[in-house]
């Protein structure tokens, strides 16, 4: 294969330079990185050999311009592995795994570059800089610094190895993670067996189960803990046996096994943390983080772990009760029953069945009525679908995105239903990046797992699907909306426990009057929702929070107690420690398991969250906070839209996220409305 031949090494003709997913076959991978590297390095060396002292455009913006090939090629190859990860591009992840590493550790830890990066850092204060760039400066230097580029070079051959092992092993774990997650997922013989579920979820698992030439039902499993049939199933056992299921992932003895993969993970991320000289992997984290240090993570879970713990309690005796009054054979309430009892809690105090709704949420209406509608009308901005233009999937659609004065801004493509072949979980990612520098636009991706049904059934989403679309669709707005000048600030390339912010805002506008009333309309006869059981939907906003705080809380604390473990400690029984870090923080209630469990917990394991899970409570002190000034300012408005867009979407990366926050809100977060909304008020 010559470059020439290869798509993937010439720049695209399409519209925003949206890959050629049409002429891209996995062949053509390995060679365009090997490339990429190749030119990628070739780039760093001609920074490194300039005679002259070191400038601001000579090194630093020189570095921005490099890589730019090996960008292209990689966003496009990660959309693909986490979106349509075929057995051969799941091989090719696994060999680029290690080889992609060792390109990043001799970039950031080439002792050259970080010394004419340390040379402009020193004289900031006599450049003349704007503000974007002498933040540029800021970051290479610290994050450089932090991953070791001042290391003596025997240190720098041991953190190399270990960052190559690490992306080896996390790699593997998610491979695991989806490959287990298709052998569990739970086939039933009879539609007796899932009575309760409507005709287009019996019929998305008819043809779920037709799909693997199945006679039957499949139910796929979704990343989290529970499932979203949990709620409607009136069958116990099949309750059970899906959260069992659930619960198996990676924890089996088999060829996908977890323990072992985490327990080597934690243990190298540890050594790499000293290395660094750290104490634990979470310091490490931590220390390039808003929230500064592993005790401000701690104290923030451990305060807001016991109301948690004790709002959970309550809500469950109120389950306990619905039970012994009302089944013939009363039992005691288990984590399977939580779901379908509480929603009858629902239905009995509020009148109100959250599985009943779906009519109301047609998929496309929601999208173009709804997310489309409600951006439209805060920003702006229009959306139309390019036909055209061909994405990664044929199941994934293209969009074209326009300002309010008829520009051109991006596209955004939409993946919204399950496969096999697609990693669980909903999540947002660049395909292209916007740079001023490289004159690039956005292209952005959302992915969901929404059950696909039978042909000619419509698409109804649950309640949290629809909040799961709104939320990522916040993620597709921030990088869609930043616009810088360097492309190491472009999108969401922002700090970790910050980058939840912006998607936890863009749910405020699911139950907003014109918005819910611009799209929960009945699919069949395109009635509203009733005002009344809107209303009622309001007032649960706190119901069950008890339940949802705590699974969530217990996740991030075992995220953080796997990530403070010091480099001389040896965990034998990954059940074992999770036992005993919940009853830790008082979250040990078998009955409200945490959301992930270790051999299944890719935020941490497989993804950018290690030690970084805290990060949606932490941001959501900045949602709730902003949702209150949306609110006594007049809420979905063009002026509130621009200000939020200006202040804080548009900046991307460029600005220390607190400092674009406070110049937003006028002063720092308070964390009242959090607690209120969850609450935890005393």
């Amino acid at each position: 294969m010559t470059d020439d031949s290869n798509p993937l090494l010439q720049p695209s003709a399409l519209p925003y330079g949206l890959p050629d997913f049409a002429t891209i076959r996995a062949e053509h991978y390995l060679p365009a990185f090997e490339t990429a590297f190749a030119r990628h390095l070739t780039e760093i060396s001609r920074i490194t050999m300039v005679r002259s002292m070191p400038t601001f455009e000579n090194t630093i913006e020189a570095l921005e311009r490099s890589g730019e090939l090996l960008d292209r090629v990689a966003h496009t190859f990660y959309t693909v592995t986490s979106a349509d990860a075929t057995t051969e591009v799941q091989d090719i992840d696994e060999k680029l795994a290690p080889l992609m590493a060792a390109h990043q550790d001799a970039i950031t830890l080439d002792s050259a570059l970080y010394w004419r990066v340390q040379q402009v850092h020193a004289q900031l204060d006599r450049l003349e800089l704007d503000d974007e760039q002498r933040y540029l400066v800021e970051r290479h230097h610290r994050e450089m610094t932090l991953a070791g580029a001042g290391l003596d070079d025997e240190h720098k051959a041991r953190l190399t190895a270990l960052n190559q092992q690490l992306s080896t092993l996390t790699n593997t774990f998610e491979r695991n993670l989806l490959n287990d997650t298709n052998d569990l997922a739970v086939v039933f013989d009879s539609a007796d067996q899932l009575a309760g579920l409507s005709s287009g979820e019996l019929s998305a698992a008819r043809r779920a189960a037709a799909d693997r030439d199945i006679d039957g039902y499949l139910i796929a499993l979704p990343l989290f803990t529970g499932h979203p049939y949990l709620a409607q199933l009136c069958d116990r056992t099949s309750r059970r046996r899906i959260l069992d299921a659930s619960r198996a992932r990676g924890s089996r003895d088999n060829a996908h096994d977890n323990r072992p993969v985490l327990r080597e993970i934690v243990r190298l991320r540890a050594e790499r943390a000293a290395l660094l000289g750290f104490s634990s992997h979470a310091a490490y984290v931590t220390a390039d983080e808003t929230a500064g240090t592993p005790d401000a993570v701690e104290d923030m879970l451990r305060a807001l772990a016991a109301p948690s713990a004790r709002n959970a309690r309550a809500e469950q005796a109120e389950l306990q009760s619905i039970v012994d009054e009302t089944e013939a054979d009363p039992f005691t309430v288990e984590a399977h029953d939580w779901a379908f009892y509480t929603e009858k809690v629902r239905t009995a105090r509020y009148d109100i069945d959250t599985s009943a709704l779906r009519p109301w949420f047609e998929a496309e209406r929601v999208l173009q009525d709804g997310v489309f509608f409600a951006a439209t009308r805060l920003y702006g901005v229009t959306f139309s679908e390019r036909h055209d233009l061909v994405a990664y999937h044929p199941g994934a659609r293209v969009f074209e995105v326009r300002n309010a004065d008829g520009s051109e801004l991006g596209l955004y493509v939409l993946d919204l239903y399950t496969r096999d072949s697609k990693r669980g979980g909903a999540w947002m990612n660049p395909i292209v990046s916007q740079s001023r520098l490289r004159a690039t636009s956005p292209v952005v991706v959302n992915n969901l797992n929404v059950p696909l049904p039978g042909d000619g059934e419509p698409t109804l989403l649950t309640l949290d699907e629809v909040t799961t679309l709104f939320h990522e669709f916040g993620h597709a707005l921030h990088g869609l909306f930043a616009e810088v000048t360097y492309p190491h600030f472009a999108g969401t390339n922002v700090f970790r426990d910050f980058v939840e912010f912006p998607s936890q805002v863009n749910e405020m506008w699911i139950l907003w009057p014109e918005v819910l009333d611009n799209y929960a309309r009945h699919h069949v006869s395109g009635e509203p929702l009733d005002p009344a059981v809107v209303e009622r939907l309001r007032a649960t906003e706190t119901f069950d929070q008890g339940h949802a705080t705590s699974e969530y809380l217990a996740a991030a604390w075992l995220d953080q107690a796997w990530h403070r473990i010091g480099v001389d400690v040896e965990i034998a029984d990954v059940a074992e420690f999770e036992a005993a870090a919940l009853a830790d923080i008082g979250l040990d209630n078998p009955v409200v398991p945490t959301r992930y469990s270790s051999t299944y917990f890719a935020h941490v394991f497989s993804g950018g969250y290690s030690a970084g899970y805290y990060s949606y409570i932490w941001s959501e002190v900045l949602d709730a906070d902003t949702v209150e000034w949306f609110r006594d300012n007049g809420g979905l408005t063009r002026e509130n839209g621009d200000r939020f867009r200006a202040r804080l979407l548009g900046v991307g990366g460029s600005k220390d996220p607190l400092e674009a926050y406070h110049d937003f809100r006028g002063r720092s977060a308070d964390i009242a409305p959090l607690l209120k909304r969850r609450g935890l008020e005393a």
